[in-house]
């Protein structure tokens, strides 16, 4: 299967080399690999051009966009600047962080994935943190989900979601729509990627405010968001978040923002959701 791999990246000379090395190790590699360098002020482009010399698959585009850093719509701004480059004559596309480490079999395992079944729309592993010398999981999510961070999608499945949306919550309504068609999500928690800057680390009070503005545009309403606010809040060890994703929610509600969703779908986002909180309280 060919697959084409799309890398945002802001001002990440400390680890865009060791991402690009760990994908340039793969035992199938990628086609093509695109790193849009999204207004950076340090050594990124500079870095990515060394590896083009040796690497022809691997591609530099520059964007210049705001430097703050807002969870969502910067990041897939520049994942579809790089994916306006590409052709569709792959099977399944990849947005990455320039902040991992991949095992060198990753993708030849995220290949198995989807030939094993015409109907997996979406793959990935578990990300992993380093703390006091030992590599952990980085336990933000339930274990169904696919981190942000890195995505597979399968070129049809990718098509019929609409691709990604530029707004906080992408990572979450992406395969929601996902299920939303019937595609299936598989997670592989034997696939351990090293995530190398921490979640969140440069997200200021506005990007907190945003998380519950994603629960909002999801369609979740007021009660499916206070749960997964608090949960949210405890996952991360801040429970006061609580406060800035429920003060997030009040003021896109008030503000009436648009939906990330169609009526119907954010209709079976509440009661997908809905029946996950069921099941795991019962």
């Amino acid at each position: 299967m060919n697959y084409y791999i799309v890398i945002p990246s802001h001002n990440e000379e400390a680890f865009i080399a060791l991402t690009l090395q760990s994908l340039v190790a793969q035992t199938v590699l990628p086609t093509k690999i695109v790193v849009v360098n999204d207004n950076s002020t340090d050594a990124t482009a500079a870095i990515v051009m060394e590896f083009t010399k040796n690497h022809p698959f691997i591609s530099l585009i520059n964007k210049t966009s705001d430097a703050i850093h807002l969870p969502g719509s910067k990041v897939i701004q520049a994942f579809q600047k790089g994916l306006e480059t590409l052709d569709d004559n792959y099977d399944f596309i990849v947005k990455a962080d320039a902040d991992l480490i991949f095992t060198s079999n990753y993708f030849e395992m995220i290949i198995q994935h989807f030939q094993s079944d015409a109907k997996i729309g979406m793959v990935g592993g578990f990300a992993y943190i380093e703390q006091n010398g030992d590599w952990i999981l980085e336990n933000l999510t339930d274990k169904d989900h696919i981190r942000g961070a890195f995505k597979a999608y399968r070129k049809e499945c990718f098509a019929q979601i609409g691709g990604l949306k530029p707004a906080m919550g992408w990572d979450t309504v992406d395969e929601l729509l996902c299920k939303f068609y019937n595609w299936k999500v598989v997670t592989d928690a034997s696939l351990k990627v090293k995530h190398l800057k921490p979640t969140g680390a440069n997200y200021n009070k506005t990007a907190r405010y945003k998380q519950g503005e994603a629960f909002y545009t999801l369609g979740y309403g007021f009660l499916i968001t206070t749960i997964a606010s608090a949960k949210l809040a405890m996952m991360k060890k801040r429970p006061l978040l609580f406060l800035d994703y429920i003060q997030g929610f009040w003021k896109a509600k008030s503000e009436k923002k648009p939906l990330l969703v169609t009526p119907e779908q954010a209709r079976f986002i509440k009661n997908y959701r809905l029946q996950k909180m069921k099941q795991k309280l019962f």
